[in-house]
């Protein structure tokens, strides 16, 4: 074993010890520890030349206390760093909430689940959103103090919804529901009854059109009717004489109606759109029969369909239910379901984006859309639509508003599980920006695949859709 001390730069290491009974990388290495120059980068200065890694100690003829030279730049001291690593549980839970990519679940407070679930599919419409964050905590004297109540309680929970990890207990926000609609107090043997998503939901955008009305008339007067409203079109025509008539009436959502014909959303919608009511005939001079067609004259944001699959049976008195299978697509074309007028404003923004579908599998576009050059891409519904087919807003993109395409992309699927709209389970599916599918079923959350979606179409006991909300697909033109 021998002793040497090692010079290197303005340092010496002392006392080194060599055991020669192993090859000089060994030696190598201990200059490492002590200086942080890797072995490739040591030049060790001995007689003949230089150190090499496999050389024969008995060859260089070392002796004890003997001083060698070693050139060679260390590596880089590594820093520790300034923050230790942070786990997910450890950061704030707004930052939770933001870091997961979608919001807590609501506790269910006794058969709540028709408001939770309503509130989550509510909640995925960002302008909604955007408009609450606006709307005055001061009531105004346009809207009455429950309705105004309500509308804080949504903007409330809303935001708690965003910031919280954990799911939250709607308290406040049921409280004040059921001082504005009464209905959903009702206990039977002491507890809350079961109660109609359907019915909330309708409420629900009910109040808030009247409380979101813009108050200068230099703004959208209405924010809700043209996030959800839609104007039918409709004509009537008296089975028992040639008398016809037309009116036109807004409403926020379309029913599917079922029958033995129905297997599809689209046919669904078509009987919707159709059938017979009774009501004075002035030619007649007594109740009549009349069949009322419809069509759609204006176009919402955000589509909103309810599959009418409960009825009132007499015999049970209760509501029963429809359980037959209605399938629906993750895109719905209600194009053929609309007015000829508002066929032509659309004809245009269709060729448009069959155009920009055409430029992803490198096909020719129309030589009338392509004349520009731009190369676009489509968008989904922002800004105010009139309805008409355009964006009231201008929503601009390189200098073109979005207009409106007949084409929509569905986005949330409220479901029910059950035999009866009085008792059953309601769930909340919902896309996410990011385009993930969660499940909302009150306080427990999951993630879902998009093709298990539209398997929620019925046919048996499982959850089964109920009410479904279409977004708008855009294009800049």
């Amino acid at each position: 074993m021998l002793t040497v001390s090692v010079k290197w730069q303005k340092k010496v290491f002392e006392s080194i010890e060599i055991d020669t009974s192993q090859p000089p990388y060994v030696f190598k290495a201990q200059l490492y520890d002590l200086s942080g120059v890797p072995t490739e980068r040591q030049k060790i200065m001995v007689k003949g030349g230089l150190l090499k890694d496999d050389a024969d100690w008995s060859t260089i003829g070392l002796k004890n206390g003997q001083k060698l030279m070693m050139m060679g730049t260390a590596d880089e001291i590594v820093k520790a760093p300034e923050k230790g690593p942070v786990f997910m549980e450890d950061l704030p839970e707004e930052e939770q909430a933001a870091n997961l990519g979608y919001s807590a679940g609501l506790v269910n407070l006794g058969n709540t689940c028709y408001m939770n679930s309503t509130m989550q599919c509510l909640k995925s419409v960002p302008e909604l959103k955007s408009e609450l964050s606006n709307y005055q905590s001061a009531r105004t004297k346009d809207v009455d103090q429950t309705s105004h109540m309500l509308t804080v309680a949504t903007r409330e929970l809303f935001s708690e919804l965003d910031k919280s990890v954990k799911a939250v207990a709607p308290m406040p926000f049921w409280m004040v529901l059921q001082k504005k609609y009464p209905q959903f107090a009702q206990l039977h043997n002491g507890n809350h009854m079961q109660q109609d998503a359907e019915e909330c939901w309708t409420q629900m955008l009910y109040t808030l059109s009247q409380s979101l009305k813009a108050p200068s008339p230099s703004e959208d007067p209405d924010a809700v009717k043209a996030l959800f409203g839609l104007n039918l079109q409709s004509r009537l025509h008296c089975q028992e004489s040639i008398e016809e008539s037309s009116e036109t009436e807004s409403v926020y959502s379309l029913k599917c109606h079922i029958s033995h014909e129905v297997n599809h959303l689209h046919e669904g919608l078509k009987h919707g759109l159709k059938g017979e009511l009774e009501k004075t005939s002035p030619a007649l001079g007594r109740t009549a029969v009349y069949i009322k067609e419809s069509l759609i004259d204006s176009l919402p944001r955000y589509l909103t369909v309810q599959f009418v699959r409960f009825f009132w049976k007499r015999e049970s008195n209760q509501k029963a239910k429809i359980l037959r299978k209605v399938d629906y697509p993750l895109e719905l074309d209600i194009f053929d379901l609309c007015s000829e007028d508002l066929r032509k404003k659309l004809e245009a923004p269709r060729q448009k984006l069959r155009d920009i579908e055409g430029q992803k599998f490198g096909l020719q576009t129309s030589a009338k859309s392509s004349s520009k050059g731009d190369d676009v891409k489509m968008t989904d519904a922002e800004g105010s639509s009139s309805g008409s087919g355009q964006s009231s807003t201008g929503d601009q993109q390189g200098g073109a508003s979005s207009h409106m395409t007949g084409i929509y992309d569905l986005v949330s699927v409220l479901t029910h599980k059950g035999r009866s709209a009085d008792s059953g389970h309601y769930v909340a599916w919902v896309k996410q920006e990011s385009g993930k599918w969660v499940q909302y079923d009150d306080d427990n959350t999951s993630l879902q695949r998009e093709e298990d979606i539209t398997k929620l179409s019925g046919g048996g006991d499982w959850h089964m859709a109920y009410i479904i909300m279409y977004k708008a697909r855009l294009v800049p033109m």
